[in-house]
């Protein structure tokens, strides 16, 4: 997969994509990250990128030919629209809708994935009706830019690409992943976990998990799933 970023602040981006699972991910060549400086598709001596908004306010607004220069030299806006490449264009926006689990696992699943970090005060809405094909919040509220939900979004799909994590099963029973049981279809927060030692402070990890029998153990994790989904994220189950 091609993960394409223009960004004001390509160095805000250099020790994520280089630790853990996304360094290990581009040596495996399962992801290829591209960062794309847009500073340098800006005006005059001092790389102009923005500019006041038109009808007045406050902040400035990142210009649309600017950022179609930057796009220009990821891919030819002209021809993508009709490949056969799977390919979309995002934007990161306080406006955009909210980000879940399901967006991260279907954009997965795309050939080239181009994110646009917005910044400023916003981003000139004829871009975004030309060339954005949605535009995405990672919470309901304000950041000074799109670079962190830019990151968040980068992590949360390159984990699953198949061949990036050892074992495929571990994005299988997670937060937010689709259970299904009986005729509906439930997203569950994970079950609590444990570990050594077997007693911790006077408390001790559930027998169930040390019994090794798995049918019961995993009706335990069913059901405490279940029991904290109610508690913490009630809407889940609605």
């Amino acid at each position: 997969m091609r993960l394409s970023i223009i960004t004001l602040f390509p160095e805000a981006f250099e020790p994520i994509l280089n630790t853990s699972i996304l360094k290990r991910a581009q040596q495996k060549g399962k992801v290829v990250f591209e960062l794309i400086n847009l500073r340098g598709f800006g005006e005059g001596r001092h790389k102009v990128v923005d500019d006041r908004p038109y009808g007045g306010g406050t902040g400035m607004i990142l210009r649309p030919d600017i950022l179609t220069r930057a796009l220009k030299s990821i891919v030819d806006p002209t021809e993508f629209k009709i490949s056969n490449l799977k390919l979309k264009i995002i934007l990161t926006s306080a406006s955009g809708k909210p980000y879940k689990q399901k967006d991260a696992q279907r954009l997965s699943n795309l050939d080239h994935l181009i994110i646009v970090c917005g910044h400023y005060e916003g981003v000139d809405q004829r871009f975004i009706d030309k060339f954005v094909d949605e535009e995405i919040s990672i919470g309901d509220y304000v950041l000074t830019g799109g670079e962190i939900p830019a990151m968040v979004i980068v992590d949360s799909i390159t984990r699953l690409i198949p061949g990036v994590l050892e074992k495929p099963e571990a994005v299988e029973d997670e937060s937010f992943s689709i259970l299904h049981h009986s005729s509906s279809n439930f997203q569950l927060l994970e079950h609590p976990q444990y570990t050594r030692p077997e007693e911790f402070e006077g408390e001790k990890a559930p027998e169930i998990l040390l019994s090794g029998n798995h049918a019961e153990i995993n009706k335990w994790r069913y059901q405490k799933s279940l029991e904290k989904t109610k508690k913490a994220r009630p809407d889940l189950l609605k």
